[in-house]
C-alpha cells in the first residue's frame, strides 16, 4: 500500500476547493500559483478554445490589469497583450473592468470560480475577451490549504494502532510519506523551471524559503516582480539591492534622514539608488506586498531576510553553479557556501532601523538552510535520480520541532516512549507534517470518522 493510497478515502469525502469559494485564497497568491506555472500552460477556455500559455508576462506595478506583455495562442493564433486574474468570474462586472480603457486591450481574463450565474468578459469597446476557468483539479493540486488552520494538540485516534506497530514499520510508514512529499515538490517545481527556467526557479525558491512561514508569500511575489534578469540588467550590487528594498516598500526618505550615525551611509545610498528607479518600479498603493511585521521575531524579520536576500544575490554565481548539480559533494558545497553567507551591513542588523548588535549573527541559519535544501535542490533531482535523491535527503539533521510537528507528534505518538526516535531527521519532520496536513487538517470530525486509524491497521 502506498501512502498515496491512505490519502485517497479522506480527500474523496473533502469539499473541493474549486466548488467552495470561501476556500480560495487571497487574490495575490492566487496570482503568484499562476505566474508561477503552478496550474499548467495548456487549458480548453470556457467557449471550448485550445489554449496555451507561451509567456506568463510581466507583473504590473501600476493601476490596470494584472500582467502586462503575455502572449498565448489560442486556437492556433497568437495574442500579445495584458492579462487579468480574477478569484471570481463575476469580478471583472463588479470591478468596473468592462468599463475601464485600462483594460480595453487585455486578451484573456483568468478566474478560478465560475459562479452560478452566467457571466460575460467585454471590453469597453465590447470586444469579448476569452475566458479562462482554472480546472478544479489544477486547483487543488496547486494550492497548500487544508480545510484547517491547525488541529488541537491531543491524541489522535490513529495513536492506538500506531502504537502496535513495530518501529520498523512506522519508519517506513513516514518514509513513504516524505517520498510523496519529495514528489509532489517535484511536480511543483517541475511547472515552476518550465515556466521561468532554472535560474527564475532557484531565485524564487531562495526566497520562499527566507520568507519563512508569514512572509513566504510577500518574498516570493517580490522575486516574481524583480526577476534575475532585471538584476542582471543593473551594473551594481547596491543597485540592486535598492530595487530590491524599494520594490518591496522599505524605503522612505526620512528613513536615511533619521538614521543612526553608523547606518546612514548604507541607508542614504539605497536611496539615492531608488530614487532613480522608483518611477517605474514603486508599486501602486492595491499591489504593495503582504508583509507580517507583527509577531515575528528579529532574526525572521522582513528587513533581515530581504538583506539575506540581496547577500545571495551579490554571490548568485557561486551559489546557482553548485545548485543545478546533483550529488551530495554539489549539495555539501551550496549548504557551505549558503551558511557562509555575509553582508556589511546585514551581518549586525535585524532592521533598517536597528542597533547593530555585538556580534555577528548568521544570515542563513543552518536549519533554515537545510529546509530550502530538502524543499528545493533534493527535488529538483528527485525525477531524475530518485535514490540519490532520497540518499541525500536522509543525511539532512532535523532542526527544531516546529509547533506543527509538536502537535502532529502528540496527535500520532503520544506518549510512546520510543517517539523521539522519529524526529531524528528532517525527512522525518516533513513527513510528519505530510500526515498532519493530509489527515489532521482535513478532518472536519475531531478525529471521529478519519479513516487514516483504520488505514493503519492494513499497513
Amino acid at each position: 500500500m502506498s501512502y498515496a493510497t491512505l490519502r485517497q478515502e479522506l480527500q474523496s469525502s473533502t469539499t473541493s476547493v474549486a466548488e467552495d469559494g470561501e476556500r480560495l485564497p487571497p487574490e495575490m497568491e492566487l496570482q503568484s500559483l499562476w505566474f508561477g506555472g503552478a496550474f499548467g500552460r495548456e487549458f480548453i477556455t470556457s467557449s471550448n478554445q485550445e489554449l496555451r500559455i507561451i509567456q506568463f508576462g510581466e507583473w504590473n506595478h501600476a493601476a490596470g490589469p494584472d500582467f502586462l506583455h503575455a502572449a498565448v495562442e489560442l486556437n492556433g493564433e497568437k495574442l500579445i497583450g495584458p492579462l487579468e486574474l480574477d478569484p471570481h468570474r463575476g469580478d471583472w462586472e463588479l470591478h468596473g473592468h468592462a468599463q475601464n480603457p485600462n483594460f480595453r486591450d487585455v486578451i484573456l481574463h483568468v478566474v478560478f470560480d465560475p459562479g452560478h450565474r452566467t457571466h460575460y468578459t467585454r471590453s469597453c469597446d465590447g470586444r469579448e475577451i476569452p475566458c479562462l476557468v482554472i480546472p478544479p483539479d489544477r486547483l487543488d493540486d496547486a494550492l497548500d490549504h487544508p480545510l484547517y488552520a491547525r488541529a488541537d494538540s491531543k491524541l489522535g485516534r490513529c495513536c492506538d494502532p500506531l502504537s502496535k506497530l513495530p518501529a520498523p514499520r512506522v519508519h517506513d510508514l513516514l518514509a513513504e510519506a516524505a517520498k510523496f512529499r519529495l514528489s509532489c515538490k517535484a511536480r511543483h517545481l517541475q511547472l515552476l523551471e518550465e515556466s521561468h527556467g532554472f535560474e527564475e526557479a532557484l531565485w524564487q525558491s531562495l526566497a520562499r524559503a527566507l520568507g519563512y512561514g508569514p512572509n513566504k508569500l510577500a518574498m516570493t511575489l517580490l522575486t516574481q516582480r524583480i526577476p534575475r534578469r532585471m538584476l542582471r540588467d543593473l551594473r551594481t550590487n547596491a543597485q540592486r539591492e535598492a530595487l530590491l528594498f524599494g520594490t518591496a516598500g522599505f524605503l522612505a526618505p526620512e528613513l536615511h534622514e533619521k538614521a543612526l550615525p553608523d547606518s546612514k551611509r548604507y541607508l542614504t545610498a539605497l536611496w539615492r539608488d531608488w530614487w532613480k528607479l522608483r518611477a517605474t518600479r514603486e508599486p501602486h498603493e492595491s499591489r504593495q506586498l503582504p508583509w507580517k511585521l507583527s509577531g515575528v521575531r528579529p532574526p525572521n524579520h522582513p528587513h533581515r531576510r530581504l538583506g539575506a536576500l540581496a547577500a545571495m544575490s551579490a554571490q548568485w554565481t557561486r551559489l546557482a553553479n553548485p545548485a543545478q548539480r546533483p550529488s551530495a559533494a554539489f549539495m555539501e558545497r551550496l549548504r557551505t557556501r549558503l551558511i557562509e553567507l555575509d553582508h556589511s551591513f546585514w551581518s549586525q542588523r535585524y532592521t533598517l532601523r536597528s542597533k547593530p548588535t555585538a556580534h555577528p549573527i548568521a544570515l542563513c541559519g543552518k536549519a533554515r538552510v537545510d529546509e530550502f535544501l530538502a524543499n528545493y535542490y533534493i527535488p529538483s533531482f528527485w525525477r531524475t535520480a530518485p535514490d540519490r535523491a532520497w540518499a541525500a535527503y536522509c543525511k539532512l539533521p532535523a532542526g527544531p520541532a516546529n509547533d506543527a510537528v509538536k502537535r502532529a507528534t502528540t496527535r500520532l505518538f503520544g506518549t510512546r516512549p520510543d517517539r523521539r526516535q522519529f524526529l531524528k531527521k528532517l525527512w522525518q519532520h516533513q513527513a510528519l507534517l505530510q500526515v498532519y496536513h493530509d489527515f489532521c487538517l482535513e478532518d472536519s470530525t475531531e478525529c471521529s470518522a478519519c479513516p487514516f486509524p483504520e488505514q493503519l491497521l492494513k499497513w
